[in-house]
Parts: C-alpha cells; sequence; structure tokens
C-alpha cells in the first residue's frame, strides 16, 4: 500500500550527505538535484524546502545518509520469467570454467534423477573452444540420459549423444533454414546446435507448464527488485504463457511494470497476427478487472511483437554485410565457411511486410539486430513502415545495436528509431577477446556498442540487460558505459574503444528516462519531476563523490513502485 514519504539528503542517525538525482535537466543544461523529495498517493509532490514542509505531517522519513535517490531502473530488452524459470534447472551462470559447469551439471543431474531430460542454462560458450560443445563431454556427465545446455547468449544448445538420437539428428540430417548443425570434418554432429536448429529438439522437450512459470516469474521478479528496476520489456513470450504472467498479476505479485513482445515467426507470422492482438486484448480486460477489484502490483500490457532479424557474434550466426573472418587457417568456427555472413533470418521484402501488418494492428516493433547487416536491415523495414502505414509516434526498437555501421547511425533519428543496448556487454572480456573481435577483425571490431556515436547523432537511446544472458543489475552496465571496462578480469584490464564511452549523467538518463521513452511512459515516469509516479532506487553510496571505478561496486538498497517498497527494510 502507498505510503506518504519523504527523502532527506542529510538523514538522522546516519550521518549526512547524499543525492537526490532527479533525471531532469535545468535551464543551463545541467543535471537537476535536491536535498528532499516528498511523495504522496505513489506520486512524487515536491522537491528542496516544500518537501521538507512535509515533514510535520504522516510521513514515512528516509534519510540517505551519503546515498543516492534516483528514478526506479527500466530494462528496455529481458525476460524475466524465461530468467526465473532458469533458475529452476541446472543453472550454470557465471560457471568459472568447464570443469565449473559440468561440476554443477552433474550435482543437477545427480540431484533429480527421475527428471526425463537433465536440462541447464547460462554456459559462458567462452569456455569451449569457439564455443564449440562436444557431446562426448557431456555423456561423461550424465551417461545414458538426454541433456541439453542453452548457452549464456540462448543461440547455442550443447546436447548429449542421448539427446541428438531422441531428436532423430544424424549425418543424415539437413539444416533446418535458419539454424547450423555444427559438424565434424566427416559430416556427423558433435554435439552443439545454432539458432533454429534448435528447433528439432523442441517436440522433445517436456513442458514447463503454467504453475513452474510463474514461479519462474516470481524469481525474476525478485531478481529486478533487487536491481533497482521497476518496469521491464520482457522481449520473447509467446500468447501461450499469458496464463503464467496472469496468475502472478491476478495475485497482485508484480513488483515491476512488465511489457510483453510476442515473439513472431517467419514462417507463421500471419497466421500469429489474430492471436498476439487476441492476447493483447485479454491482458487489456484482465488489467482492467484488477484496477476495478483494487489489487496491487505493477502493470501487465502486451503491446509489442518481437522479430529475430539474425543471431550472435560469438557464434557466426550475426548478420554481416561483409565475411566473418576466419579463426585461422583451415578453421572456419562453428561450420562456417570463410565467405560466411552469418544468418539473416528474414528476407527484407517479408520482414517489411512483417513489420508493416504488425505496427498496423498497432504493435510496438522490437527487431533483434546483433550484425551490422541486420542493422541495416531493420532500419530499412522500418523506412518502409512509415512510408506505407498511417503517421503516429511508433517508437520503432533495434535491440542490442550491437555492430553498427557509420553510415547507419543517423538514421536512427531520422527514422524516430530507439538505439537498444546492453552497456554491460561493452567491454573487452573473454567472450570479446576469444570469439567476437577475431571474427570481425580491427576496423569492424571499433564499430561495436558505439553508444556516444549514437548519441551524438542525435538517436535516442534506452538500456537493458538481456537478463539472462547478463546481470539484470543496471548500476554493472552504467558502470561499463562510462568507463568502458569491467569489474575484473579480462574486462577490466583496458578499456573497450574508450571513444564510445559516455558521462554518468548520460548513462543513468538511459536507464531510467530512456527506457521511459522506448515504453511511451515519459508523461508519467522516468524522472522524479514533480506529478510522475514515485517509482524510486535508493543506491547505497552517493553518487556525486564516487570516482568512476567505483560504479562497478554500488548495489540497490530499497526499490519503490508507484511509493510502495518492492525491495529492502526500512532503517
Amino acid at each position: 500500500m502507498s505510503t506518504s514519504l519523504l527523502f532527506l539528503a542529510d538523514g538522522p542517525g546516519r550521518g549526512p550527505g547524499g543525492t537526490i538525482w532527479t533525471g531532469l535537466r535545468g535551464a543551463d543544461g545541467r543535471p537537476v538535484v535536491t536535498d528532499a523529495l516528498a511523495v504522496r498517493d505513489g506520486v512524487v509532490v515536491a522537491h528542496g524546502q516544500e518537501a521538507r514542509d512535509t515533514r510535520h505531517l504522516d510521513v514515512e522519513v528516509v534519510g540517505l545518509a551519503g546515498r543516492t535517490l534516483l528514478p526506479g531502473f527500466r530494462d528496455g530488452h529481458l525476460h524475466p520469467l524465461a530468467g526465473g524459470v532458469e533458475t529452476l534447472d541446472a543453472d550454470l551462470v557465471d560457471a568459472a570454467d568447464l570443469d565449473e559447469v559440468l561440476a554443477r551439471l552433474g550435482a543437477f543431474a545427480a540431484a533429480n534423477p527421475e527428471l526425463p531430460w537433465v536440462l541447464g542454462y547460462g554456459y559462458p560458450p567462452e569456455l569451449l573452444p569457439h564455443g564449440v560443445g562436444r557431446a562426448a563431454v557431456l555423456d561423461a556427465v550424465v551417461g545414458e540420459r538426454p541433456a541439453a545446455l542453452w548457452s549464456s547468449d540462448h543461440h547455442m544448445v550443447w546436447c548429449s549423444t542421448r539427446a541428438l538420437q531422441v531428436a532423430g539428428i544424424t549425418a543424415a540430417t539437413a539444416d533446418p533454414p535458419r539454424g547450423t548443425i555444427v559438424r565434424d570434418a566427416d559430416g556427423h554432429p558433435v554435439g552443439t546446435l545454432l539458432e533454429e536448429a534448435e528447433l528439432l529438439l523442441a517436440p522433445h522437450l517436456p513442458t514447463r507448464g503454467t504453475d513452474k512459470e510463474a514461479r519462474g516469474l516470481r524469481v525474476g521478479l525478485e531478481r529486478m527488485a533487487a536491481a533497482g528496476l521497476v518496469w521491464g520489456q520482457d522481449a520473447w513470450t509467446t500468447p501461450a504463457t499469458l496464463p503464467a504472467y496472469q496468475l502472478v498479476a491476478d495475485t497482485g505479485g508484480l513488483s515491476a511494470d512488465l511489457d510483453l513482445a510476442f515473439k513472431v515467426e517467419v514462417d507463421h507470422w500471419a497466421e500469429q497476427l489474430a492471436a498476439f492482438v487476441a492476447a493483447r486484448r485479454e491482458a487489456e480486460t484482465a488489467a482492467a478487472e484488477r484496477q476495478r477489484q483494487g489489487v496491487p502490483g505493477g502493470r501487465l500490457t502486451a503491446t509489442t511483437v518481437k522479430f529475430f532479424v539474425d543471431g550472435v557474434l560469438e557464434g557466426g550466426t550475426a548478420a554481416l554485410l561483409d565475411p566473418y573472418e576466419p579463426f585461422g587457417p583451415g578453421d572456419h568456427g562453428c561450420g562456417h565457411d570463410t565467405d560466411d555472413h552469418g544468418i539473416a533470418n528474414w528476407e527484407i521484402d517479408e520482414l517489411a511486410a512483417a513489420t508493416t501488418a504488425m505496427d498496423a494492428a498497432g504493435f510496438q516493433l522490437h527487431l533483434h539486430a546483433i550484425g551490422d547487416a541486420a542493422v541495416r536491415m531493420a532500419l530499412d523495414a522500418f523506412e518502409r513502415v512509415a512510408a506505407t502505414n498511417q503517421a503516429r509516434d511508433r517508437r520503432p526498437v533495434v535491440a542490442h545495436s550491437h555492430l553498427v555501421h557509420p553510415d547507419d547511425r543517423p538514421r536512427f533519428r531520422a527514422l524516430g528509431a530507439i538505439a537498444n543496448l546492453e552497456p554491460l556487454w561493452a567491454q573487452r572480456n573473454e567472450i570479446m577477446v576469444d570469439l567476437t573481435e577475431p571474427r570481425l577483425g580491427p576496423q569492424r571490431s571499433r564499430w561495436q556498442y558505439p553508444i556516444a556515436s549514437l548519441l551524438r547523432a542525435g538517436a535516442a537511446v534506452s538500456f537493458g540487460s538481456d537478463w539472462p544472458v547478463s546481470s539484470p543489475v543496471p548500476m554493472q552496465g552504467i558502470a561499463v558505459a562510462v568507463n568502458r571496462r569491467g569489474a575484473s578480469g579480462l574486462g577490466a584490464r583496458e578499456a573497450f574503444f574508450p571513444e564510445e564511452a559516455i558521462d554518468l549523467d548520460a548513462a543513468l538518463t538511459a536507464y531510467t528516462a530512456g527506457s521511459a521513452h522506448q515504453a511511451g511512459d515519459e508523461q508519467v515516469a522516468g524522472t522524479l519531476a514533480v506529478g510522475q509516479r514515485a517509482d524510486l532506487a535508493l543506491l547505497d553510496a552517493d553518487l556525486a563523490t564516487l570516482g568512476a571505478d567505483d560504479l562497478h561496486h554500488v548495489e540497490v538498497a530499497g526499490t519503490w513502485l508507484a511509493g510502495s517498497r518492492v525491495h529492502g527494510q526500512p532503517d
């Protein structure tokens, strides 16, 4: 339930100081900070002395005492249901080496002997030679049980021999249209499936069910609240998963606002459209009923559609304008030829037709585009949509915007397109050094995550995490955006093209107001302006006094959604 709140930068009993970063800019263009902020009925009602004058009322006083209050973070691309569900299987995220991956897998398999499949998620592909996993390695751990492990980027699946057998994947199995079965020199599958080759497994995998999906969503929402997140674009759902979201929302369990993006299939988009419209209507009807009944919690909407234009660079499946470089003489990596340009999932005419139809039905377009060819194709599709459909404020999104050709950077502003980026990825870590840069070469490598260049070109920029692909904690991504270095390991050793670094204010803005713009929420959220909804995050350090390297270690002490605390304990 919403409470009247007063945040003070000189809280008693904890020492003076602290900063309230409003996300606003003054007439001089500088960031606006204040020393007090008042909240009533879930809305920001006053700053400064006017806010302090509310102290005599029945309010809960929160002293900052050397901490920072700012608008709640908003993630422009993540997967809270999928990420939460995956923790219920073998959790392989952030394993330090191959031995740890196998040890975690073995422990899970031993603890769950009744499961028909051993499933795991999040292994770092850079731990494997050229990112390729071999079935025999898994066989030594799981024996005759079928096992399938998804990489951290979710674009590769590492299978055991029994999994390949159950799915009927042999040397005679043809590669599907938008996928690759990685093979040895004799043409036999080695145990790695790329992109839509994963679909060969799908009919044989156990179903999750609504209850397990709802449990997973609750885990995902807990992770979001702990990270200071109050809104998220759930960037890969289907109408079939809507009941799990509704189950959590109907019981008041949404600790953040979520918008669902339904995945568009290349071969079935025309038939999908009616189902997407029906699911959007169902979500709207259910939301209205929850509001009528006074059910607490965040908003659940379903206003977006998600397209995969291509794959990922580390797997050699991102679509490039020029061919990939080979890892070395006679070694093409991931089963590709040396003149390979990756995998473009769509032909431009089909993509334009599908995006135009979805846009005409009122959906926001959210296009996964990693390679420079895919980014260009996404922008070309947006251009055709705007030329065909009635003018409106559509705000199409290029998700990830990983490798952007310099010629395409000004097109974002011209088309009103939003560049959604994962700033945490903009570091020279192991996956970059071992798998990505060798396939791009030095010139193209400089085009990766061009955040500063996009901002200079006038592009609207939003930040996200793509969790569970990487950490959902915004401050970790913000630290990399400012430093172009990671917190530890190889990624911390040198700045990754530091000319693309941005200042702290711009990074905070991209993770707050930038994502509010993406959601169309800027009139009600994204800053701490008077009249905005009191979506708040309290950090455990004063950002105004920290050095750039210290940003990596800032944690979230509290999160409020519309004035109600969803994470942290009162002081």
